[in-house]
């Protein structure tokens, strides 16, 4: 994004600095925004719901200081045990954090899910800013938003409830001004090369899910997970890398793997080239498919993937 509205405007006299949690319902939008807010691809974005599943961080430097954003799972009512956990990550989020973004679907009407979120946002409300995105869509249910908003959240001031199309970055800067009125003097949390704290296998991995839920149907897009076996070096510009697309059941495979292997040498290839966009070093993937039968059932595989 560009944000030389931001830079053009006298900086304060000390550099802010705050953690800043994104919450919102399943496809609001809060990965796009993050992604255009950082100028960097950090959190996979899909049309399929539900895409984040860990709390990603990504980071916007400007002359005001430094935010520390951190995507959250979309917030969805549910009890099955994966979508339980997902919940707890955003409920901890809030807590450790100094600041929330909650961003809301302005094409869409504010129904149970959206209560639950400001049910749990009612207690923050000194510390939240509003974005009401897609904006721009032919339709939107602009004025029911605003209602719901002043119903359920009304001590939130006018000034922090703002407009926006993440997709089309209009809107951000407002934003991430609003986030720095609210924040505090502080030294920053990182580097300022730095626009994620991802490691280069989450990464990797991310990579690859997002490659593979966008060309896959039905439930098979939430049935996956991507496990990385083998991650190595190999002189000063290139990585080796195996790595395993994990679905639930036999039938699954199937359909991931693809006539003749098509859509599994589609989901490696485009994987590749989304890594070079990323790296400035070349990875070399080995990608294959492997059944773990019931993984979103079992603890042992939630506590690895879910953190």
């Amino acid at each position: 994004m560009q944000n030389e509205n931001i830079e053009s405007e006298n900086p304060p006299v000390g550099p802010k600095t705050a953690l800043v949690t994104i919450i919102g319902r399943p496809s609001a939008g809060k990965s796009t925004f993050l992604n255009t807010a950082a100028g960097e691809p950090v959190s996979i974005v899909s049309a399929v719901p539900q895409t984040t599943r860990n709390a990603i961080r990504g980071i916007v430097n400007t002359s005001f200081g430094q935010l520390v954003f951190v995507d959250t799972p979309g917030y969805h009512d549910s009890e099955k045990k994966m979508n339980l956990r997902m919940r707890q990550i955003v409920a901890d989020q809030l807590n450790d954090s100094d600041l929330i973004l909650y961003i809301i679907d302005a094409t869409r009407s504010c129904a149970e899910e959206e209560r639950l979120i400001t049910q749990l946002l009612e207690s923050h409300q000194d510390k939240i800013v509003i974005a009401l995105n897609k904006i721009d869509a032919p339709v939107t249910k602009l004025e029911h938003v605003q209602k719901f908003i002043k119903a359920h959240l009304p001590n939130v001031g006018e000034n922090r409830i703002l407009q926006i199309s993440a997709k089309n970055d209009v809107g951000i800067n407002e934003v991430l001004k609003a986030l720095y009125d609210m924040a505090e003097e502080g030294p920053h949390l990182y580097s300022e090369e730095f626009y994620t704290d991802q490691e280069i296998d989450f990464r990797i991995a991310e990579v690859i899910r997002e490659q593979a839920i966008n060309r896959l149907d039905e439930e098979v897009p939430h049935a996956v997970y991507v496990q990385i076996a083998d991650l190595e070096r190999r002189g000063p510009s290139k990585m080796w890398c195996r790595a395993f697309l994990c679905v639930e059941k036999e039938s699954q495979k199937g359909i991931v793997i693809g006539k003749g292997a098509q859509m599994i040498k589609t989901i490696r290839l485009e994987s590749i080239n989304a890594l070079k966009e990323i790296f400035d070093f070349k990875i070399d993937l080995d990608l294959q498919v492997r059944v773990d039968k019931n993984w979103r059932q079992r603890d042992a595989t939630l506590n690895k993937l879910l953190k």
